[in-house]
């Protein structure tokens, strides 16, 4: 399992003086003018009312935060994860996820079972974190969840994956007890039917749509970062445009996002969405 460098302290943050330094790694770590950082002011009173503030220092430095807050889902208990944040020195060492599993022991702490975040479904990195690492499950997709931001991320849109981490189930218990993730464990699952593949010339290629098999995927560039920074952003928006649609096409179908890879093609690496009928991955949770 991933570890934290030793320097390194996790410890809840209630002084109003360390919530502006959570504001700082916003603007550093996302870019985002003032007017959309999420502010210190909003953040004390939340937690007075049990929203989860956890920072990671070395030394005295803030390198990392991840900021929750309770809410409702379906009349249920819920902590909303709004923010995870390392900086980039600090992201090769497992201190992501070492925060995220902060975070389940707070909410288990306030009887709260169920923690929901959203993430960029075009973003590899995270997709695989979020399924691969945590065990996470999706159901819903968000367009345009945030509108137009300052942020240098968001320049080809801000739909958005709405995740939910079953804290205690036998899937999330599996996955965070295991040393390192399983690319292998497809493999029983069988044959799926590719809604969207990734083309030669790193082009979506739309596949068999209208499908009722049991599993389908959708995969996606290995690095649409790169692919932005290369001024490439028609190239982003397709994908976008593409993926859009055959997410919302499946989760209406009754599929779930359940997994996610990184596989090989042609000499190149693609990430692999994995989605199942609604009471085929729910028999496993």
């Amino acid at each position: 399992m991933s570890s934290k460098p030793q320097s390194i302290v996790l410890r809840d943050i209630i002084d109003l003086s360390e919530m502006r330094e959570v504001e700082s790694l916003q603007t550093e770590i996302w870019g985002v003018e003032d007017r959309e950082i999420f502010p210190a002011m909003a953040m004390r009173p939340l937690i007075e009312v049990g929203a989860v503030l956890i920072g990671a220092f070395d030394q005295d430095e803030m390198v990392g935060f991840v900021f929750g807050f309770p809410g409702l889902e379906k009349d249920r208990p819920i902590l909303h994860s709004d923010m995870l944040a390392v900086k980039l020195a600090y992201r090769s060492s497992g201190l992501g996820y070492q925060l995220k599993l902060a975070q389940r022991e707070r909410a288990l702490a306030k009887n709260i079972n169920t923690i929901t975040w959203t993430f960029d479904p075009l973003q590899s990195v995270n997709a695989y974190f979020n399924f691969k690492k945590l065990g996470v499950v999706a159901d819903r997709y968000m367009i345009n969840f945030y509108g137009e931001t300052s942020s240098f991320l968001h320049r080809a849109g801000t739909d958005r994956l709405w995740v939910t981490w079953l804290l205690n189930s036998e899937r999330v218990i599996k996955q965070i007890s295991h040393d390192s993730a399983d690319d292998t464990a497809w493999s029983d699952r069988g044959q799926a039917t590719a809604f969207v593949q990734v083309g030669n010339n790193l082009e979506p290629v739309i596949g068999n749509r209208g499908t009722t098999e049991p599993r389908l995927t959708i995969e996606i560039p290995s690095d649409l970062s790169r692919m932005l920074e290369e001024k490439v952003l028609r190239l982003a928006t397709r994908w976008r445009e593409t993926t859009r649609q055959a997410f919302m096409e499946a989760l209406d179908a009754g599929y779930i996002v359940g997994d996610f890879c990184l596989a090989d093609r042609n000499g190149q690496k693609v990430g692999v969405y994995l989605l199942e009928l609604r009471d085929r991955l729910t028999d496993r949770k």
